[in-house]
């Protein structure tokens, strides 16, 4: 099966990608576990993973949503999976991580060498807190080059550390353009996920930021007509 640890939504302030289409998308690549994790907000994935889990009862199950924030400290950016509640921004690494695991969750380094991501989590507090990450996002299909894939994997390694993909994506069609492959087995907690990603292996396609931005660009400009048509503005969330 396929998982994918790092997914955006029209919660994010930099996605416009609406909550109800992403199951039928992660249905068409293969996606059967998709984390959503949102700057700052988890009520998007809370919402989703609560419809999710209402159509598995009704027999039509498949999916699984992992509850997840991308949380900006005050040296970068760190990955909360398996959340209950929010984390607050700008708080210190070693402060984030212990929120993080009060809620039982899992501490995800997202994209941690690229230099050209200015929101990296910085290579002094990630040696710092290197003890208490408990996955390595090694395929990020959004890094400026595809060689800080690599470099993360490295620094996986060299330390024993779980690897993960993610798509990054903050549109509809970037969705499951990474993720790991691994065999079929349920994924109901931390410890499933953690076993899952010690069997599997990162995959996906590297995608030229360039072209990225101008993906993100057209489907904004094409949200902003659609809202515009239906006399919506474009940041209504309902």
């Amino acid at each position: 099966m396929r998982i994918d640890l790092h997914c955006h939504t029209r919660v994010s302030g930099d996605s416009l990608t609406p909550l109800e289409v992403i199951p039928a998308r992660c249905r068409e690549q293969e996606i059967a576990v998709q984390a959503i994790t949102d700057h700052w907000e988890i009520r998007g994935a809370q919402q989703l993973k609560a419809r999710v889990q209402g159509w598995a009862g009704n027999g039509d199950g498949g999916l699984t949503i992992i509850v997840g924030e991308e949380i900006n400290t005050d040296e970068g950016e760190l990955i909360g999976l398996f959340l209950k509640k929010r984390v607050e921004s700008g708080l210190s690494p070693e402060e984030t991580v212990r929120q993080i695991k009060a809620q039982s969750g899992l501490v995800l380094l997202p994209h941690g060498f690229d230099p050209l991501k200015l929101v990296r989590l910085r290579p002094e507090a990630r040696e710092r807190i290197a003890d208490s990450i408990d996955i390595v996002e090694t395929f990020n299909a959004r890094v400026s080059r595809p060689r800080w894939n690599r470099v993360a994997a490295e620094w996986a390694a060299a330390r024993g550390k779980p690897m993960s993909a993610g798509s990054d994506a903050h549109t509809l069609d970037s969705i499951g353009r990474a993720w790991v492959e691994t065999p079929d087995r349920p994924i109901e907690g931390p410890q499933d996920l953690l076993e899952a990603l010690r069997q599997g292996t990162p995959k996906g396609t590297w995608t030229h930021p360039l072209l990225d931005m101008v993906r993100l660009i057209w489907n904004f400009l094409r949200q902003t007509c659609l809202c515009v048509r239906h006399r919506l503005l474009p940041g209504d969330r309902r």
